[in-house]
């Protein structure tokens, strides 16, 4: 293996289309909640649109010399960005600031994870999102049965906070002074 990490601009995550779309079918593959919630989720209709409505966006994906094999999408966007038409995913009074960060997306090809590459990609977008002042809390969605990335982001200083939609997304919330 010659992995190495590459921070993407907005205008390149063309990159991350293939892995967006597996990652949406594997979170189907997952789920045990509505399912099939995830058959109009793909690249198109979820990375898109958070891209072109945050203030903010962090993208690097991890390379095996020319082939992408992981990606990591994270933002910072106004709290009000996480009540739509689909959920409303956090209580938005809770939020003191105006503006939230976000680790969105996170993947990984099955056959890279356990070499740490998870924790290298989250270390970067903690790093990352840490550097905006005007964000002091922090979320991550957990689709339901993905059981392994819940214990990941909760070994990581997240905690669970409360599920949305009864039980389709498990919410992970963490301070800007716990982590």
């Amino acid at each position: 293996m010659n992995l190495t990490y590459q921070v993407i601009s907005d205008n390149e995550i063309e990159y991350c289309r293939d892995l967006c779309n597996e990652l949406m079918a594997f979170q189907k593959s997952k789920a045990y909640i509505t399912p099939e919630l995830f058959d109009s989720m793909n690249f198109d209709t979820r990375m898109v649109p958070s891209i072109k409505s945050a203030i903010h966006n962090y993208i690097v994906i991890v390379k095996d010399d020319e082939k992408i094999v992981g990606y990591v999408y994270s933002n910072i966007s106004p709290k009000e960005a996480y009540s739509n038409d689909f959920a409303t995913f956090f209580d938005l009074s809770s939020v003191r600031k105006n503006n939230v960060g976000c680790l969105t997306q996170f993947y990984i090809k099955e056959e890279y994870r356990q070499y740490g590459v998870g924790s290298k990609l989250f270390n970067m977008s903690m790093d990352w999102l840490q550097q905006f002042n005007e964000v002091e809390d922090y979320f991550i969605y957990v689709s339901n049965g993905n059981d392994d990335a819940l214990e990941f982001y909760q070994r990581k200083g997240f905690s669970v906070s409360h599920e949305i939609l009864d039980g389709f997304i498990t919410v992970l919330r963490s301070h800007k002074k716990s982590l």
